[in-house]
C-alpha cells in the first residue's frame, strides 16, 4: 500500500539494484521504472515523495554497431515481402522498429510518396519513401486500415498463418534473426543497428547533423550526437584559428 512506503524500504530496494550483477543498462532501466512508479504513487495516491531516493545511472547509449552494406543487401535481396518492407523502413528511412510495424495507409500519401508519423517522443516526421518502399506499398490496399506489414504478411509470407495482432515488433525481430541465420551470418544485427547505419551514412554524405536529426525524429540534438559520437569529424585547427582572429584581420582575409 502507498502509505506503507518509507525511505528505508526504497533505500533497501535501491541498494539491491546497485549491488546486483545486472548489466549497466538493466540497472538503469530498472531504476528509471522505480522512480516513475514512486512519482505516480506520490501524484495519484498520496504516497511520500521518494523518487529522488533512487540512484541515477549514466544515460543509456545506443549500440554503436553499423551494418555492412553487402550484408544488408543480401538480407534485403532474399527477405520475404513483409520482412523486406520492415527492413527497408528501418534501414532506408531509419524508422524505429516499433513504429515501422504500425505504419499504415493513414501515414502514407501515395500521390506524393511521403510517409508522415509521430515518433515515440511526439515529434512529427515527414520522410520520402524510397523507390523500393513505394514498390512494396503498391501491393497494399490503401483503403485497408491494417498496417502495411500485416497486409503483406497476409498476402505473401504466411497465407496459412494469421499475422499476429499483438507484439508484431517482436515477431519481426524474430523473423529477422531467423533470416540472418539462414543466410549464415554470424554477426548479431538488430533493427536499431540498421537505423544507426542510415544515420551515419547520411552524416557522411551531407556532414550536416541537423539533417540526421530530422531523419531520426529527435527533439534533442544530444540524442542525435549519441548516434554519431564515433563518427563526428574532428574540428580543423585552421577553422579555430580563423574564428579567434581579430575582426579586422578576418575581414582583411575574407
Amino acid at each position: 500500500m502507498p502509505h506503507q512506503l518509507s525511505a528505508a524500504l526504497v533505500q533497501e530496494t535501491d541498494d539491491t539494484i546497485r549491488r546486483s550483477d545486472w548489466s549497466p543498462t538493466y540497472k538503469a532501466t530498472t531504476a528509471i521504472a522505480l522512480r516513475r512508479l514512486l512519482r505516480w504513487l506520490w501524484t495519484n495516491h498520496g504516497a511520500p515523495k521518494l523518487d529522488n531516493e533512487v540512484s541515477k545511472y549514466p544515460a543509456i547509449r545506443p549500440r554503436s554497431v553499423t551494418v555492412d552494406r553487402d550484408e544488408l543487401d543480401s538480407m534485403l535481396g532474399t527477405a520475404p515481402p513483409p520482412l523486406h518492407l520492415w527492413l527497408l523502413f528501418c534501414s532506408h528511412l531509419a524508422i524505429r522498429s516499433g513504429t515501422a510495424v504500425r505504419l499504415g495507409p493513414q501515414n502514407y500519401d501515395e500521390q506524393s510518396g511521403v510517409l508522415r508519423f509521430i515518433t515515440k517522443k511526439q515529434a512529427p516526421v515527414v520522410l520520402p519513401a524510397t523507390e523500393e518502399i513505394r514498390a512494396l506499398l503498391a501491393y497494399c490496399d490503401q483503403n485497408n486500415p491494417a498496417p502495411f506489414i500485416q497486409q503483406l504478411w497476409k498476402r505473401f509470407a504466411h497465407r496459412r498463418i494469421p499475422a499476429p495482432t499483438t507484439n508484431m515488433n517482436a515477431t519481426m525481430q524474430n523473423q529477422m534473426q531467423k533470416h540472418r541465420t539462414r543466410l549464415g551470418f554470424t554477426k548479431r544485427v538488430t533493427a536499431h543497428d540498421l537505423r544507426r547505419t542510415a544515420a551515419v551514412a547520411l552524416y557522411e554524405l551531407t556532414g550536416d547533423i541537423r539533417d540526421v536529426q530530422a531523419l531520426l525524429g529527435h527533439r534533442s540534438l544530444q540524442s542525435t550526437i549519441w548516434y554519431l559520437d564515433h563518427d563526428l569529424r574532428p574540428v580543423k585547427l585552421a577553422n579555430l584559428e580563423y574564428i579567434n582572429r581579430p575582426r579586422w584581420e578576418r575581414e582583411k582575409t575574407a
